[in-house]
């Protein structure tokens, strides 16, 4: 089964894609995962913020305090994935790169 196909993925795609400000997004944010959840979510992104800057795995995991396989993982999809961390943080940044789609 893809994942990303599943009903209920789609519908949290749907709600994701339809917040328009940064006050609705840390509301439904906040209702929506623990408060653990959202840490280790955050926590990916500054991960993957950190490869894309080159830095190593050992500054990456004292700056973040994730743990090598985390950093891995990100790394993983950053290389091989769809693209996805690198155009959220080319949006966060104010660019437009292009990114090689893959599987994560």
């Amino acid at each position: 089964m893809d994942l990303l196909n599943n009903g209920n993925v789609q519908l949290l795609v749907k709600a994701l894609t339809s917040i328009d400000s940064q006050e609705d997004c840390q509301a439904f944010l906040e209702d929506l995962l623990t408060a653990q959840e959202l840490m280790e979510i955050a926590q990916r992104i500054k991960v993957a913020e950190m490869l894309v800057q080159k830095r190593t795995y050992e500054e990456i995991a004292r700056t973040t305090g994730a743990s090598t396989a985390t950093i891995s993982r990100v790394n993983r999809c950053i290389r091989f994935g769809d693209g996805g961390y690198q155009r959220i943080l080319d949006k966060i940044n104010g660019q437009t790169l292009p990114s090689s789609p893959g599987a994560c």
